[in-house]
């Protein structure tokens, strides 16, 4: 670019990546496009072709070597032929001939006898290289300028030359040399660059003209007020209306419509509607650019209201007015009303074009109907109609989502056929198939064929990797993709840290998020919900809990996706104000009309042990679904509240909101909780035939519960063998418990051996197993087992328990001498010891003593007592004691915990392995039966 040019002499085009869904028919597949689809595995990619760069402008002056070695007849001819002879007439009868290299020797010939060729003939000249396509011939009658009788018509050409023979560099080059820069020039220059679709430089170009003075024409102000609507920089669209108004360009029906399209494509609704009523002529090309306003802002019912007016005026709808209501409606979608648009369309005489028929199948598979989708694709294939990529990369999107491998299989052997396999739309929709559907070796083969890559093409292999859980490939990928040349994007970063949060490798995850910043690359909220969710699922509750702070405070707002992944990391007692906050800001930031995020709630409020938030948020939740109902009726189960369970179901019954397996556990669990045997026995041989539900090993479990709490062990015996499939280790438990509570040392031993089968590393199953073999008189068995524990050091568990006194927790272990007040924690339990004692006939006796903790005796004061104390020293009296413990109460913390409850008239929660006991009164939740 010339020096005194304010602008740059390249601008950089920018590509806006197309979003798709699904679509297929089921076809036959040939020999021959079989043999084009992936079969084996290629192990690694080929590399990335290098771009060719576009060619710089030529010398002025040619060199011998660009000219053939030999002369041919015809140039030798010419140079036989006087210079006087070669006139204008004969240079426009080559040029109309096509004899291009012949009128190039000519004019050298011209050259040498000091003659010009007229600006008329040039020009001429280069229409022909225009009209034959012929890049390398314009060159060189460029190369030749010099001898031509040069003027501003001729600079012009030259522009519009070289930009409708492709190479917008070198029209960019003469254009930035012109010594005189007309509006015919701007006007090939800008329709260049509009023609490419290099919107953000026609803007620029705008700029510069109107600097230099030259104001567009009624001819050209449309495609600059394109190039605003498409980048939606409405206040240049605003500055080209207010030239059109003082221009007087607004008289012609063309560029008004480009103004309202403008406004349309920007959002300004009531600026296009403004424009739209002052418009004294309107075409159908402004109906179209009015409806299709009203459908970008989602106002679909005033568009149909425009749309029958138009009628109304006299204007038929065409293809294109159709076809912006049926895509704005599967937008939206409304599918169904959009296949009825697509069927009245055909009524009037309209067939469906492709663009018609992609909507259809589009919207279809992004709204979950996606098996319809491919009906539809099917349908189009029948029709006639042949699918592009776009439709194409929908139907195995479709496909993908289904992991229909085979339908897959037969949409690519359509993009063969129509040669779109290797294009990197329909080629990354391949990627992404083959990994859904477990094929990573076709996946890898297509990667391998697309010859020019793009991030997303990188982004579905990487993806495909970690989906199949080879972090190292993908890895390997990650860094390669670097040093091809492609930029990773954010969604690169955040699959490769998902990856390692899956494969447990936290740190190398945290390596890579900080990276992120260092390289220049943004954080989404997706970067830390992989964050947030990794650490859950890798058993760090409180680290994902940090991580959202610190999200919060670098201003990174949350999203559902964030809330959905912290909340489970409140799902305990101690979390009971963080559930809160969540809640809080679920509120502040309107996220609370999400089904999801209310339901979530409701169960994260159980079990935080508050079960009253969770009635009053399952209260607001205005389209129940069965997840709410479960997850209410899971929380007053959790609580002992049965026959809350037993209401919450008749109303669900009663709304037509039918039960699932979850539901029916619930019932009859709470039915056993309450002593309801007959009515839990009916629920359970009823399930199949009025529920269509088969009985699972949870509804097993919950009947021998049921049985085992009413003390009906032989029925829960003969339960057990005629049980239709292997009892799993909940079974077992459940009859274990049984019998600790109802005094059954012999099936306790066979109860436990069973559990021991089955998880013959579970240390507490060892030391039950130990502590029955001893009651019974087994002391061979006790010392076989016993050699075998010591062996195993680890085997012994210590009781841990935490509590939360004053926004802090603390912890608390079995025998623990060091922690705070200890002296006055220990005399008090003394006194409630020696006062319980008097009061033991108020507590029934457990039969069998087999805890999952040794003896107080032996190892000291057991930690939940520990941590009782603690909470009645430290806390108000109205406040409830919050506490959650590793193994399952004993027998004698469960009594205290009752009798300090009754005489002080708090509140205990204590959640252990087991079961959540809510001690109130001097009774507890689970009904001595845990």
């Amino acid at each position: 670019m010339a020096s005194n040019s304010p602008f740059p002499s390249q601008f950089s085009s920018k590509s806006t990546p197309i979003a798709t869904k699904s679509l297929f028919p089921l076809l036959p597949i040939d020999a021959k496009t079989t043999s084009q689809l992936p079969s084996k595995p290629s192990i690694n990619p080929t590399p990335m072709a290098s771009k060719t760069t576009l060619p710089s402008l030529p010398n002025k002056q040619e060199t011998p070597s660009q000219f053939p070695s030999k002369p041919n007849k015809e140039s030798t001819q010419l140079t036989s032929e006087k210079p006087s002879k070669i006139t204008d007439q004969y240079l426009l009868h080559l040029c109309r001939n096509g004899r291009l290299k012949k009128a190039v020797t000519a004019i050298d010939l011209l050259a040498e006898s000091g003659s010009k060729v007229r600006p008329k003939t040039y020009i001429s000249l280069l229409q022909s290289c225009i009209d034959l396509d012929s890049i390398d011939d314009a060159r060189k009658l460029h190369a030749r300028i010099d001898s031509v009788l040069t003027n501003a018509s001729v600079e012009t050409k030259l522009v519009s030359m070289y930009a409708k023979c492709g190479s917008l560099k070198e029209a960019r080059l003469v254009f930035n040399e012109m010594r005189e820069r007309n509006l015919f020039a701007w006007s090939a220059m800008v329709g260049a660059y509009a023609r490419e679709q290099r919107w953000e430089e026609v803007v620029e170009l705008f700029a510069w003209m109107m600097v230099e003075g030259v104001v567009p024409d009624e001819f050209l102000m449309p495609k600059i007020l394109q190039a605003s609507a498409s980048l939606g920089d409405v206040k240049t669209g605003e500055l080209m209306h207010s030239v059109v108004i003082r221009g007087g360009m607004d008289q012609f029906i063309y560029v008004n419509n480009a103004i309202l399209a403008m406004y349309a494509k920007c959002g300004k609704l009531d600026s296009a509607k403004r424009v739209f009523e002052k418009m004294l002529m309107r075409d159908g090309v402004t109906w179209n650019s009015m409806i299709s306003a009203h459908c970008q802002c989602g106002e679909n019912e005033e568009a149909m209201k425009l749309f029958n007016h138009m009628q109304v005026e006299g204007i038929e709808p065409g293809l294109i007015t159709w076809n912006i209501l049926i895509a704005s409606y599967n937008q939206s979608g409304n599918c169904d009303l959009a296949m009825e648009l697509m069927k009245k369309m055909e009524s009037v005489g309209i067939a469906p074009d492709v663009f018609t028929w992609t909507s259809m199948i589009s919207g279809f598979a992004q709204n979950h109907r996606r098996s319809q989708a491919l009906d539809l694709f099917r349908e189009m294939w029948f029709t006639g109609v042949k699918p592009n990529g776009v439709t194409i990369a929908s139907a195995l999107s479709a496909c993908a989502s289904l992991k229909t491998f085979k339908k897959g299989v037969e949409i690519h052997s359509v993009a063969v056929k129509m040669g779109y396999e290797n294009g990197i739309l329909v080629g990354n929709s391949l990627i992404d198939m083959y990994a859904k559907c477990g094929k990573l070796e076709d996946a890898q083969r297509i990667f391998n064929k697309i010859f020019e890559r793009d991030v997303f093409t990188w982004n579905s292999m990487i993806g495909a990797y970690v989906q199949a859980g080879y972090y190292g490939k993908a890895h390997e990928l990650f860094e390669r993709m670097q040093s091809s040349g492609i930029q990773r994007n954010v969604v690169t970063w955040n699959v490769m840290i998902s990856a390692y949060m899956q494969n447990g490798d936290e740190d190398q995850a945290m390596e890579l998020f900080r990276k992120m910043e260092m390289e220049g690359i943004e954080r989404s909220t997706a970067s830390w919900n992989s964050l947030i969710a990794g650490s859950l699922q890798n058993g760090h509750e409180n680290k994902a809990l940090q991580i959202f702070r610190q999200m919060q405070s670098v201003s990174m707002r949350p999203n559902s996706v964030t809330i959905l992944s912290v909340l489970p990391a409140c799902a305990n007692l101690l979390a009971a104000m963080k559930v809160k906050e969540i809640h809080g800001f679920v509120l502040h930031n309107g996220l609370n009309l999400e089904v999801s995020i209310l339901n979530l709630l409701v169960d994260t409020y159980s079990k935080s042990g508050d079960i009253g938030s969770a009635q009053s948020v399952f209260n607001v939740v205005t389209s129940k679904d069965l997840v709410s109902w479960n997850s209410l009726l899971s929380g007053y189960a959790l609580h002992g509240q049965s026959q809350m369970v037993i209401e919450l179901f008749d109303v669900m019954k009663r709304v037509g909101v039918k039960p699932n397996h979850k539901t029916i556990t619930y019932m009859i669990s709470a039915y056993g909780l309450i002593g309801m045997v007959n009515e839990g026995k009916k629920l359970f041989s009823s399930i199949t035939e009025e529920y269509q539900i088969p009985p699972s090993l949870e509804h097993y479990a919950a009947m021998v519960g049921l049985l085992g709490r009413t003390g009906r062990l032989e029925e829960v015996t003969d339960f057990i063998e005629t049980m239709p499939v292997e009892p799993d280790y909940a079974v077992w438990d459940a009859l274990l418990t049984a019998c600790r509570i109802n005094g059954n040392i012999s099936l306790a031993t066979f109860a436990a051996e069973n559990l021991m089968k089955l998880e013959p590393g579970n240390s507490i199953i060892h030391r039950l197993l130990l502590q029955i073999y001893a009651l019974s008189g087994r002391y061979e068995d006790v010392s076989r087992m016993s050699k075998h524990m010591n062996r195993n050091r680890n085997s012994n568990l210590p009781g841990c328990t935490w509590t939360e006194v004053k926004n802090t927790v603390y912890a608390f272990s079995t025998g623990d001498l060091s922690m705070p007040d200890s002296t006055v924690i220990y005399a008090w339990l003394d006194s409630m010891e020696e006062e319980m004692k008097v009061r033991a006939k108020d507590f029934p006796d457990i039969q069998l003593y087999f805890e999952e903790e040794d003896e107080e005796e032996i190892v000291g004061i057991h930690s939940e007592k520990l941590a009782i104390a603690f909470n009645l020293i430290g806390t108000p009296a109205f406040q409830s004691m919050r506490i959650i413990k590793n193994l399952r109460m004993c027998t004698s913390c469960h009594r205290i915990a009752k009798f300090i409850s009754g005489i002080t008239g708090r509140e205990i929660f204590l959640k252990d392995s087991k079961c959540l006991h809510h001690f109130k009164n001097g009774q507890c939740s689970c009904k001595d039966y845990w």
